[in-house]
């Protein structure tokens, strides 16, 4: 009996990465190692899909097992990622078949893409002219998110972790701020990420345990920003507590969608580009009000920071990742793993999937009754939801009061393909 031909795996992340998006890889790599007998070799897209487009692809066999398990606790995009969206089918046919090009030429047929909601709409698209070109794709996309916005799955690997860096950090900062009040800074401002979801910035309001504890104030993408009732909150604030610590999202915008902060320019994927929107609401503060300020912008710390990862989410994204193989042994096709809440007293979760059709482009925002009345908080509905995805520590090894992470070979696969592609 002629034994079933394996096939090949290629695995991409894409977007903006995060603290654990590496231990999402690490669970896909281990997983489809178990399961060698099934599937081949595992590459990877050097800088996520553009790898595949331009036919550079990294032999994952080539690292050891040690450097594969190191995975799960080092940060960044092991394998390189990018801000690359692909026009539609109807735009650019061409990019979709030069992606099958590239994958029949190497004899892949699993494709993990590992994002946001752009590369949910990538992963589609390629399982569906897969089909029309005669060499069937299984497609399966592996959620990663920071700003938690992904529907049908309770939260995003990426996301705890930011969530707890950005709690942790409020609550250092309103204590220094606190300390100082009386001759120094009055008015502290931390921005944070989220264009249109305010998850990361209500992590924030973590922090506030007891009354008068940072922050005060959290500015979110959904509510509208009214100038006259933020400075009154503010001048309460430093009334009350001798000094106001805020939390602003950088998606923070007016009645009529303005950005308080836009730059007026796009980025890759098409959005808005947005500037600092901490020193716009700093500078607010200090012409109209006349407080001495501070302010922060978390940038690439909060997304970078595994030294403070969430259990939690490491354990999620390894998860996931794993799932992802499994399914794709299982013949599933075109389908999201999710993260299902479990409806039980204490927390837990499980795997689950959600139909690709229905996840691309689309946004989770908060929910109202995730935000005060007054819309300048958290609820503690928003705090049962936030609490458990942030719980447990999971530190890498240090060594020299560093943190040691892993950096791999990434060995490239020779090209087979004659005709070359620019992006």
């Amino acid at each position: 009996m002629a034994r079933k031909k394996k096939y090949n795996a290629f695995y991409a992340q894409s977007g903006g990465v995060t603290a654990v998006i590496n231990a999402s890889a690490c669970g896909v790599i281990e997983t489809a190692r178990a399961h060698k007998d099934k599937i081949g070799k595992v590459y990877a897209g050097r800088n996520g899909i553009i790898g595949a487009l331009t036919e550079e692809l990294i032999d994952t066999s080539k690292e050891s097992k040690k450097d594969i398990a190191a995975l799960k606790y080092t940060p960044s995009g092991a394998f390189g990622s990018c801000r690359y969206k692909l026009k539609s089918l109807e735009q650019n046919r061409a990019e979709y078949e030069r992606l099958i090009e590239v994958f029949k030429a190497h004899d892949i047929r699993y494709f993990f893409y590992n994002g946001g909601g752009d590369s949910a709409d990538t992963c589609l698209k390629v399982s569906q002219l897969s089909e029309q070109m005669d060499y069937p794709i299984q497609a399966i996309h592996i959620p990663k998110t920071v700003d938690n916005d992904l529907p049908f799955t309770d939260n995003c690997p990426g996301f705890g972790s930011v969530a707890k860096y950005i709690g942790v950090s409020i609550r250092e900062a309103g204590f220094d701020v606190a300390s100082m009040a009386k001759t120094s800074t009055k008015v502290f401002v931390m921005e944070v990420m989220g264009r249109h979801a305010g998850w990361i910035a209500a992590a924030g309001g973590l922090a506030a345990e007891n009354e008068g504890d940072a922050p005060h104030i959290i500015l979110f993408p959904e509510i509208a920003f009214n100038k006259e009732k933020f400075l009154k909150r503010v001048d309460r604030c430093v009334k009350k507590y001798g000094y106001c610590a805020i939390v602003v999202s950088e998606g923070a915008q007016y009645k009529d969608g303005t950005f308080l902060a836009d730059a007026g320019s796009t980025d890759a994927f098409g959005h808005k580009q947005l500037g600092g929107v901490a020193p716009v609401v700093a500078q607010m503060v200090k012409d109209e009000l006349g407080h001495k300020y501070h302010w922060a912008v978390a940038d690439y710390l909060q997304r970078a920071a595994r030294h403070i990862a969430s259990a939690t989410d490491v354990d999620q994204a390894y998860a996931v990742g794993k799932a992802a193989v499994e399914y794709a042994l299982k013949g599933k096709n075109a389908v999201m793993v999710t993260i299902d809440r479990k409806k039980t007293k204490s927390y837990g979760w499980k795997i689950g999937e959600a139909p690709l059709e229905q996840v691309a482009n689309v946004e989770k925002m908060m929910p109202r009754n995730f935000i005060t009345r007054d819309g300048f908080h958290i609820t503690e509905a928003c705090r049962d939801y936030l609490l458990p995805l942030i719980k447990g520590e999971s530190y890498p090894p240090f060594k020299n009061g560093l943190p040691q992470y892993v950096t791999l070979k990434n060995k490239a696969v020779d090209k087979k393909l004659k005709k070359k592609f620019t992006v």
